[in-house]
């Protein structure tokens, strides 16, 4: 990134920090005195609501957790469902309704293009977002614990090139989305650099409920690999359409398509087919037994959703920065969570640089889909570069 960018970045940025400092770290005086409330900003309806769903419930497990004892600054959590349906304009329509309402703090959103949009808007209010965003376009709008497009594209260029041997990559990616963009071209400039051969860089249009002429401009080349860059309908439609159309080549999903509506988009037999650039599942994390035990207990469903582990260390992690700077107030919480170093959650341990906001380092793995239709760590891949799972 040139200078110019980063200064203009840095100017948003700090007017943004200034008029937050003004706030002093409630979006509204409507907030209770005994209430903590933390919206949970995700794709609660539209085509990625089983996505948002597991996010929801995550965030209401944590606040369950810490109403048990004195919850927040001994006020009690209530989380605030705040659907942007993955899309730019109906997030900030939500997000303006929902800080109006009044907040104390804010996890999520999930897609960055929506992000690009609302997380100002919640800084702007006072608020410190824990969002859950992977693209630049959102670095600094603050914290994730989810990984970034730098440590996504990286291990998806290694699996491609190491894991599977591919000496030819056809990309397909979704235009409309900042990460999609993002990490297809970085995937790109990483093969390319490789010595691999991309035989094709195709647009995908979402929303549409046939890719077949895709997979057809994706296959022409006769590449060893396709790769598609797209959230899980798409790519669960792609894959669904390689394993019909019998495609020789190696289906590979971004993060992007990683969730269970993946596989229910393509079907067992063709998610198998597809190994998915994710996180590890829930369960597949060290020590998380007791959770998604709760988790089962509390919403009579298993396994978890996708996500529920990120929103659910996402609220305890703003809880406890909360807790340790006194306060909501926006400067005394980022320097809070600016020096966080070792911090343990359901995902792990959480690191955060302070130059981003961002966890570092971030674990991305290769997710492979069960027999029984379940994503888990692809054990194959995890031999095959060393990893703990």
């Amino acid at each position: 990134m040139s200078l110019l960018p980063r200064l203009a970045t840095a100017i948003v940025l700090a007017g943004l920090a200034l008029s937050a400092a003004g706030c002093g770290g409630s979006s509204s005086e409507k907030s209770s005195p005994d209430e903590f409330k933390v919206g949970l900003e995700a794709p609660l309806s539209g085509e990625q609501s089983v996505l948002g769903a597991g996010m929801l419930k995550g965030a209401e497990l944590a606040a369950d957790k810490l109403n048990e004892g004195d919850g927040i600054l001994g006020r009690q959590v209530k989380v605030v469902p705040i659907d942007d349906a993955a899309d730019p304009a109906t997030g900030v329509k939500a997000a303006k309704s929902a800080i109006a309402d009044g907040l104390d703090g804010i996890v999520g959103p999930y897609n960055s293009g929506v992000g690009a949009e609302t997380l100002p808007l919640y800084l702007e209010a006072g608020l410190t977002p824990i969002r859950l965003t992977s693209d630049a376009s959102t670095n600094g709008l603050g914290f994730t614990l989810q990984p970034m497009t730098y440590q996504i594209a990286p291990v998806a260029s290694q699996a491609l090139t190491g894991w599977l041997g591919a000496k030819s990559v056809a990309i397909a990616y979704d235009p409309t989305q900042n990460y999609t963009v993002s990490v297809s071209k970085a995937l790109k400039e990483s093969l390319e650099k490789a010595g691999v051969t991309v035989t094709a860089y195709e647009k995908v249009q979402p929303g549409k409920k046939d890719y077949t002429g895709v997979v057809d401009k994706l296959a022409a080349g006769k590449p060893d690999a396709i790769y598609a860059a797209v959230y899980f309908p798409e790519g669960g439609l792609i894959a669904k359409e390689m394993k019909q159309g019998k495609v020789e080549a190696q289906c590979v999903a971004d993060y992007a398509s990683y969730d269970t509506g993946f596989v229910e988009t393509a079907g067992v037999a063709a998610a198998r087919a597809c190994p998915v650039v994710g996180v590890p599942a829930p369960e597949d994390f060290v020590g998380a037994a007791e959770k998604v035990s709760a988790y089962r207990d509390r919403f009579n469903q298993a396994p978890p959703g996708t996500w529920s582990p990120y929103t659910y260390d996402s609220l305890n992690f703003l809880a406890d920065g909360v807790k340790q700077a006194g306060s909501t107030d926006s400067k005394k919480l980022n320097t809070a969570l600016d020096g966080v170093s070792g911090w343990k959650g359901w995902t792990g341990s959480v690191t955060i640089d302070p130059k981003n906001g961002n966890r570092q380092p971030a674990t991305v793995v290769i997710v492979d889909t069960d027999a029984k239709g379940q994503l888990h760590v692809d054990s194959d891949w995890a031999k095959a570069v060393g990893a703990p799972y």
